[in-house]
């Protein structure tokens, strides 16, 4: 039971000050001029003033309530390394047996795993939202079982209590990480691209160590080459893309003597090569409609650099024009096809004949350049079923259909071959889905008869005979068009068709452009969830191996959704690098970074908490130096001593009933009043 008095006016405040005032001055005047009486005129005045107050007796009944103390048990990826584990749960049992022998005490405990999307140990948004759910008047105080490593110090809830830090770890501790500071995101292909690593010791370093660490690269997770780094600066490391697409390049530092964790010791950069420019050198026999055509659609993309050699005047051509007055400059052919044929990505044969312009080592020099990892494409005309065929020369080597010699001058559409349909240079081409559906676009009119030696045939044409032709020659690759009639698309003759588009894939698939090859493994990755794709020209079931960050294998069934095309999706537990496996298709993937931000610092500390902690007079305490006895302490004491934490007792209430009782009834002060008025004219008029 608490009794206290409190005022219940009879009149508002307002009006009772007002009457106290204009009484004040009165009652002033007259003990300024001296006027008889004045004295006893105040006390009445004063009588008056406090029945008006009505003073009264509030008693309420009141029951106390527990002080609360919060404990959060910091369970990120970082607090399983070393011991530190056992000394969270030894640590834990102590604080929960000390609280529960503190009178009218409770202890909620909480716990915080890894932040989602890889925001590490959201400790003080953890602290916040346990706080929320507990009144505010009964927080007697806050314990942190951490490591003392948080990604959120800058999310300070206002606490009205003591703060502490119970710091796992060991004062051994120490770490070595790797670090990328700089990596572009694209590369030019072949050329040096420079990215910068520091490897960084943390922690009590060990004197024997060494200021230096070998460090192991690979590239798409081929073979890995080491070498010997120093320790605690940056370093740049050149790096050339030998192909275009993703290349995934995995920095490793082998596991040092006694460090807490690998776990970041790897570090992964995810470049996207491109071409600076296409260069495309066009060779063209007599002028016929479709080089206009080959010559626009080329021009007309802005990455590609295109060298147009076209014979305007050929050699068999005698009309007794003097050679000097036919042109101003010689054409530089020998410095084209023997010099500099190598800095050529593509070479597009268009009805090239042999005329005796380009002698048989030229052609030869272009054969050895397909061979060396070159690209030539041959559209051909009429003049690939004569005897003057560029077939009939060194390049014969590397084209992979010969001419029968027929020429089949018919209307037809070209069709998709059953291989077609699977081969990324034609899958899917103006909408078909399979080698059975009939195609929309435009019909052609004319079509070599070839005779495949080699390669894969994706289209074809009158009556099925073979239209398109793709081999691997060598380290190159080369494709046959058995027609000069592909313009007829670009032109809109019966509603065209799609050639830009194959033209398009073709030169990307010349160019071993990653997503365009026959039998290919890939993966994107979008939050924890991988998409695997796997191309091939083959039949039949397929499944693929994952090998996860810590080494564990699981195998995926992968569905066909398209002929050639298998999919499937993995959800990835982990992050780090992922290897994927299937028949002799290997990838890697990158699930988030290489080393997750949990693993980035390691080594317990309590730097980060301690303006925060300082601020609530609580304190911090390593686990490894013993556990600290809970005590009671008065708020604005400090909380946190040589083997004990305080926490600071509310005196949290529930009141359960209250009532009021004027001290005096209105009769009483009345009579008290009036008495006093009589007492003071009796005394007045005496006087």
């Amino acid at each position: 039971m608490i009794r206290d008095i409190t005022l219940d006016p009879f009149v508002p405040l307002m009006a009772l000050a007002v009457i106290a005032a204009v009484a004040v001055l009165f009652l002033g005047i007259a003990a300024w001029r001296g006027l008889s009486g004045w004295a006893w005129r105040t006390i009445a005045v004063a009588g008056i003033l406090t029945a008006l107050a009505n003073p009264a007796l509030q008693e309420e009944q009141r029951d106390p309530l527990t002080d609360i103390v919060i404990l959060v048990v910091d369970e990120s990826a970082s607090q399983s390394l070393s011991d530190r584990s056992a000394q969270v749960a030894q640590a834990r049992a102590v604080i929960e047996a000390q609280i529960a022998r503190l009178p009218d005490t409770e202890l909620r405990v909480v716990t915080l795993g890894d932040g989602a999307d890889n925001r590490g140990t959201l400790l003080m948004t953890r602290l916040a939202e346990a706080m929320a759910n507990e009144p505010r008047g009964r927080l007697a105080g806050a314990i942190l079982l951490s490591d003392g490593q948080l990604h959120d110090a800058g999310v300070l809830p206002a606490l009205p209590a003591p703060l502490h830090l119970l710091m796992t770890g060991e004062a051994t501790d120490w770490d070595r990480r790797l670090l990328v500071q700089n990596a572009p995101s694209f590369a030019i292909l072949d050329e040096e691209v420079v990215l910068t690593l520091m490897v960084e010791d943390q922690g009590a370093v060990p004197a024997d160590i060494g200021d230096t660490s070998p460090i192991v690269v690979a590239i798409d997770g081929g073979e890995p080459q080491t070498y010997t780094i120093p320790v605690g600066r940056p370093i740049e490391v050149p790096v050339v893309l030998s192909h275009g697409g993703m290349n995934v390049i995995q920095f490793t530092l082998p596991e040092a003597r006694g460090e807490l964790t690998a776990r970041n010791n790897s570090a992964m950069v995810q470049i996207n090569g491109v071409r600076d420019r296409l260069r495309v050198l066009l060779v063209s026999g007599e002028p016929h409609n479709g080089e206009r055509t080959w010559r626009n659609l080329l021009k007309s993309d802005a990455s590609v650099d295109l060298v147009h050699f076209t014979i305007l005047r050929p050699p068999n051509k005698q009309d007794g024009v003097p050679v000097n007055e036919l042109s101003l400059i010689a054409f530089p052919t020998r410095e084209l096809f023997m010099e500099k044929v190598d800095d050529f990505d593509l070479i597009i044969f268009d009805r090239y004949k042999l005329r005796g312009i380009l002698p048989g080592d030229y052609l030869n020099n272009i054969a050895r350049y397909v061979e060396d990892g070159g690209a030539v494409l041959f559209a051909a005309g009429p003049d690939f079923a004569t005897a003057d065929s560029i077939y009939r020369s060194a390049l014969s080597r590397v084209i992979p259909a010969a001419p029968t010699g027929i020429v089949i001058e018919e209307g037809y559409k070209p069709h998709l071959t059953e291989t077609g349909a699977r081969h990324p240079v034609t899958e899917g081409l103006g909408g078909l889905m399979s080698a059975s559906d009939e195609p929309t676009w435009g019909r052609w009119f004319r079509q070599i008869e070839l005779e495949p030696r080699s390669g894969e045939v994706v289209m074809s044409g009158a009556e099925g005979r073979p239209l398109l032709v793709l081999d691997r020659v060598g380290e190159g690759r080369v494709a046959v068009l058995g027609s000069d009639h592909a313009w007829l698309w670009t032109r809109g003759v019966e509603g065209g068709g799609p050639q830009l588009e194959l033209l398009r894939r073709l030169a990307h698939w010349m160019m071993k452009e990653p997503e365009l090859e026959e039998e290919s493994l890939t993966a994107t990755a979008q939050g924890n969830t991988m998409t695997i794709t796997r191309r091939t020209l083959s039949e039949g079931a397929r499944s693929v191996e994952i090998e996860a960050p810590d080494g564990s294998t699981s195998t995926v069934e992968l569905d066909e959704i398209s002929p050639g095309r298998y999919v499937a999706e993995f959800e990835g537990a982990q992050m780090g690098l992922y290897r994927l496996i299937e028949g002799e298709q290997e990838a890697v993937m990158v699930l988030g970074p290489a080393a997750p931000r949990e693993f980035e610092e390691t080594i317990a500390t309590g730097d980060k908490l301690a303006p925060t902690i300082a601020a609530t007079r609580g304190g911090v305490f390593a686990l490894a130096d013993g556990i600290p006895d809970v005590r009671r302490v008065a708020e604005g004491r400090p909380a946190a001593g040589r083997g004990w934490i305080g926490i600071t007792p509310r005196e949290a209430y529930l009141t359960q009933s209250t009532s009021l009782k004027p001290l005096l009834p209105p009769w009483a002060w009345l009579l008290i009043l009036s008495a006093l008025t009589v007492f003071a004219w009796l005394r007045e008029g005496r006087r």
